[in-house]
C-alpha cells in the first residue's frame, strides 16, 4: 500500500480509501451487504493496507455506520492505526431539523455518529451536501464547535461549486474558525468537470481531493449491468457519448491483460491533486483491483487514449439517481437542498 497526506495536513492516508456506503439494509440499497458479509470485506481491506474508511450518517439512515463500529470491534482495530471519516446533511428522520446543517442538526447528528461508529471521535467530519437553506456562517461554525470539542480532528466538504467552496473557507479563515482540508467530488473518466474549477483551487490551497464514484458505478469496468438489481436503481446514467471512453478503457485494458477496473483507477490515480479515491466492495476483486491499480503505470500515449473521447457537460453535484423505491428518501434529500435536484 502506498500512503500520502491528505491535503497539507500531516495525517498520512492510504492511497485507496474504503467507502463504507455498500453494506447495511436493501431498503437503502438493492445490492446492500448485511454485517456477518460486510465483515470480510472491512478485513479484506485492513489486509491490504488500506486505513481510511469513509462513511456517512445516511447511509441506510446509520445502520452502515453501525456495521463499521461493530466491524472494527470484531476485528480488534487499533483506533490510532486507522483513519475514520464520515458525513452530515442527509435525513436522519421525519423531523425538519433532522437533516441539512444547521447548528441543532451537526450537534446531534456528531454524537450519534461517534455512538454508531463506537468511537470518541473521527478523523474527517464532512458536509455531505451544500445546505442552501441554512447560513455559511452558522455552518462554519457549528463545524469548527465540533472539532474544538475534540469530536473530530478535521473537515471536509463535497459535492458544489468552486466558488461555494472558496466562499465557505474565506468565512473560517476571516472568522478563525477551522477550514476544511479536503473535498469529496464526483470524479472519473466518465465526468470530469472538476479539472475545470474545483481541482485546480484545490491544489493552490492544499486541499485533498477524495473522489468518489471513481469507477462511475461499475460503468467503466465495461457492463451495463442489464438485469442485475443495480441496473433497476441507476438507469440514465451515462450519456451516449460515454460509450466511446468505456470503448477506449476497454482497449487500454485488453492491450495490457488488465482489468477494465484497474485501468480506470490507474488513470485517475495519475490526476493532479488527487489524494485518493473511495473505492466500495461487494466481491473480492474490488478490493484487489484497487490495490493492483496503484501499480499500473499508463503511459502518455495511453493517457492520452483514454482521455480522448471525453465530451464536456453541465456539472452535476449529487444527481445520480435516488432508488425509485425509496420515494420518502428521496423526496427527503430533495427537500433538505431547498430544490428538485435529485440526490442519491
Amino acid at each position: 500500500m502506498q500512503y500520502t497526506r491528505l491535503g497539507k495536513t500531516g495525517l498520512k492516508v492510504s492511497r485507496i480509501a474504503f467507502g463504507c456506503s455498500s453494506y447495511g439494509s436493501t431498503d437503502w440499497m438493492p445490492w446492500a451487504l448485511p454485517e456477518s458479509e460486510a465483515l470480510p470485506f472491512y478485513k479484506q481491506a485492513l489486509d491490504a493496507g488500506i486505513n481510511f474508511f469513509d462513511n456517512a450518517d445516511s447511509y441506510s439512515t446509520g445502520l452502515a455506520e453501525t456495521i463499521q463500529g461493530n466491524a472494527f470491534e470484531k476485528i480488534g482495530v487499533r483506533r490510532d492505526e486507522v483513519v475514520l471519516g464520515t458525513k452530515v446533511f442527509g435525513p436522519m428522520g421525519k423531523d425538519v431539523n433532522q437533516r441539512g446543517l444547521n447548528r441543532k442538526h451537526i450537534k446531534h447528528a456528531i454524537d450519534d455518529s461517534l455512538r454508531r461508529l463506537k468511537t470518541d471521535y473521527v478523523d474527517l467530519y464532512q458536509i455531505h451536501r451544500l445546505d442552501p437553506t441554512t447560513p455559511p456562517e452558522e455552518i462554519m461554525e457549528a463545524l469548527h464547535e465540533v472539532v474544538t470539542s475534540g469530536k473530530a480532528l478535521y473537515i471536509g466538504a463535497s459535492s458544489m461549486y468552486a466558488w461555494q467552496f472558496a466562499k465557505l473557507q474565506t468565512i473560517a479563515e476571516k472568522n478563525g474558525w477551522t477550514k476544511f482540508v479536503s473535498m469529496q467530488n464526483r470524479y472519473n473518466l466518465l465526468y470530469r468537470e472538476e479539472e475545470r474549477e474545483m481541482i485546480p483551487l484545490c491544489i493552490d490551497q492544499g486541499v485533498g481531493v477524495i473522489p468518489y464514484s471513481p469507477l462511475a458505478r461499475g460503468l467503466l469496468t465495461g457492463s451495463r449491468r442489464r438485469g442485475t438489481k443495480r441496473s433497476e436503481v441507476v438507469k440514465d446514467f451515462a450519456r451516449p457519448e460515454d460509450e466511446a471512453v468505456v470503448d477506449r478503457v476497454l482497449q487500454v485494458a485488453e492491450a495490457r491483460g488488465e482489468s477494465p477496473a484497474k485501468v480506470a483507477l490507474a488513470w485517475l490515480l495519475t490526476r493532479p491533486g488527487l489524494t485518493a479515491p473511495i473505492v466500495g466492495a461487494t466481491k473480492v476483486n474490488h478490493i484487489d483491483d484497487a490495490v493492483a491499480a496503484l501499480d499500473i503505470r499508463l503511459s502518455d500515449e495511453e493517457i492520452r487514449l483514454l482521455e480522448e473521447p471525453y465530451v464536456a457537460q453541465p456539472p452535476q453535484f449529487g444527481r445520480e439517481t435516488v432508488p425509485s423505491h425509496n420515494a420518502a428518501t428521496a423526496e427527503a434529500f430533495r427537500a433538505a437542498l431547498g430544490h428538485d435536484t435529485t440526490v442519491f
